[in-house]
């Protein structure tokens, strides 16, 4: 089992890597703990550089998300 993020930017769409796949779903993380550790403690540098949300993936399949980067207003 493989979890993963996707990336997606201001009007929903996936953000794209210059590889031209996912963006964020080259990183895997062995459990969803892992997952969620990462992007806590990634999700201001991820939200400067233009991701607006983030799914959670396992093994490709969206476990929730998008969840939003934006701090509330």
């Amino acid at each position: 089992m493989a979890w993963s993020w996707r990336f997606v930017n201001a009007d929903g769409e996936t953000m794209m890597n210059d590889e031209g796949t996912p963006a964020g779903q080259g990183v895997e993380f062995p459990t969803q703990a892992d997952a969620e550790s990462w992007i806590g403690e990634h999700w201001r540098n991820l939200a400067d550089s233009g991701v607006d949300g983030v799914t959670l993936l396992e093994d490709g399949r969206e476990v929730y998300g998008p969840m939003s980067l934006q701090p509330p207003e």
